[in-house]
């Protein structure tokens, strides 16, 4: 399939996980403007930093292809040096320029439907409406460090582009830290045979930087204020999960994205023949 600029509204962007072989450095999935998902790779993860190059809910336009080894029908190869960083979409009046966009992702409430749907359809990208968050678990990663091997593959996906010298790539490499805990939610679905319960990772780069800002501010007590944002305030919103499968291992689902727009009220109701 010959390559094509498309116009695509940034929606996720993942911490980078080079830890697998065949995981993409960094997950950037979106939307195009014709409202058909999009995973963008390869994403060298200079391009997703705090202030970086582009942000969740900004448009860019940039050229992509189909990618070839990955055959999830969402997965495009994109070329770095085409992306033009267009507008992004603000929060004003409560989501309202947002929410059109919402809508037109494919959206679950049963993450058990979700999964038949990949397995008919080859979906791989989608949003989940949780019934009800339970709980944030924190739990301590393996490795509290950049593996060498870790730090090598990051290494050989920033020189693919050879856009950089091999200092300024170590440079980058060495300030990229790694999270050296896991997130996961714990929510409940309505099925069939009733309330059920799941856990999934939390991977969105905003989690990631929101424990940084936690350390830095408050030290061994970070968890708390971590809380306080996850478990307190985004619960207190209309949190969805933009879910994203793994490439190898596809029934596997990551929470990609936390999207968390105010809940809104019920539309009012206007009394029978109140009219005027």
């Amino acid at each position: 399939m010959a390559s094509q600029i498309e116009r695509i509204l940034i929606l996720a962007k993942t911490y980078p996980s080079p830890s697998a072989q065949h995981v993409e450095t960094s997950c950037v999935a979106g939307i195009n403007e014709h409202g058909a998902m999009r995973r963008l790779y390869p994403v060298p993860f200079r391009l997703i930093e705090e202030g970086q190059k582009f942000k969740k809910w900004q448009w860019i336009d940039v050229r992509v292809e189909k990618a070839h080894k990955d055959h999830r029908l969402e997965s495009h190869k994109l070329y770095v040096d085409t992306i033009t960083c267009g507008d992004v979409i603000d929060t004003k009046k409560q989501w309202d320029a947002r929410w059109p966009w919402i809508e037109k992702l494919p959206t679950f409430t049963s993450f058990d439907e979700l999964e038949a749907t990949r397995i008919e359809s080859g979906l791989s990208l989608a949003l989940m409406r949780p019934k009800q968050v339970l709980t944030l678990e924190i739990v301590e990663a393996r490795a509290a460090e950049w593996t060498d091997e870790e730090r090598e593959k990051l290494l050989r996906d920033e020189m693919q582009g050879q856009l950089f010298s091999d200092t300024e790539v170590k440079k980058m490499t060495q300030t990229l830290r790694k999270v050296p805990f896991d997130f996961y939610y714990r929510y409940t679905c309505d099925t069939p045979e009733g309330e059920k319960e799941f856990k999934h990772k939390i991977v969105d780069w905003e989690a990631g930087v929101l424990f940084w800002h936690c350390r830095q501010s408050h030290g061994v007590d970070w968890k708390k204020p971590f809380r306080a944002k996850l478990e307190e305030d985004m619960t207190g919103k209309d949190l969805m999960f933009l879910m994203g499968n793994q490439h190898r291992f596809q029934d596997q689902w990551l929470i990609i994205s936390l999207i968390y727009p105010p809940k809104r009220k019920p539309a009012e109701v206007t009394p029978q023949g109140l009219l005027f």
